[in-house]
């Protein structure tokens, strides 16, 4: 599904040359779920936006479906972006004067959808996510773990190819963030959803089927995680 071939990603100013991004080639089949891990600085941010056609100047070859669609101009990208990946932040960044409804339907009125057309899948969407009865709260009256929800929702509402989740439990206290883990977990083994996590907590790791782990640019290590 994805190829990442020899990437590399240089941050250049007229001191100095970054060398944020390292020879990267990475292979990403589809059903996969794979945490992308890392220290502050070791360059997965970079990774994840490239990945997600955000960052598109870089040196190397993205293929998607054996297609390089970074080469599009910024129209089709916005395009493919928002029809192909799915982004979960750690922040939520839900809109606070939208209701829940509303969150999770914009994605599909930026694509084109009338207001009339969206109801159910809205609903689907909030169904999956365990939140069906909150469509017509505001953000700010949920717990923070279904503030989350409510991103994962909008997230997969386009059925996207892919989601990118960023440290989605960064901001959770634990148990919340065992509850947001297992919902991906469902996601992927049930809806057959592919995900990247990116994260710094090793306790993530288990729920997801690959590690790739990243530092100082290059990827170190990148194995199967063998479920308990």
């Amino acid at each position: 599904m994805i190829e990442l071939k020899n990437i590399n990603k240089y941050y250049r100013s007229e001191e100095e040359t970054l060398h944020v991004l390292k020879d990267i080639n990475l292979f990403a089949d589809a059903g996969e779920m794979i945490a992308v891990m890392g220290p502050s600085g070791s360059g997965k941010s970079t990774l994840i936006n490239t990945l997600g056609f955000i960052d598109t100047k870089f040196d190397g070859e993205y293929l998607f479906e054996g297609e390089n669609l970074v080469t599009s101009s910024d129209d089709r990208l916005s395009k493919v972006r928002n029809e192909i990946v799915g982004f979960v932040f750690q922040n939520f960044s839900l809109i606070e004067n939208n209701t829940v409804y509303e969150n999770v339907e914009l994605p599909l009125l930026y694509s084109g959808l009338g207001f009339h057309q969206t109801k159910e899948r809205v609903m689907t969407a909030l169904e999956k996510v365990g939140l069906a009865d909150k469509a017509e709260k505001h953000p700010k009256q949920l717990s923070g773990g279904q503030q989350q929800r409510v991103a994962i929702a909008r997230a997969l509402i386009n059925q996207p190819k892919f989601l990118i989740a960023d440290e989605p439990t960064g901001a959770l206290d634990t148990h919340t963030s065992q509850e947001i883990m297992e919902l991906f977990q469902e996601l992927n083994r049930n809806e057959g959803a592919t995900i990247f996590m990116v994260t710094h907590d090793p306790e993530v790791v288990p729920y997801c089927t690959r590690l790739v782990s990243i530092r100082d640019g290059a990827i170190i290590e990148d194995k199967a995680v063998v479920s308990e």
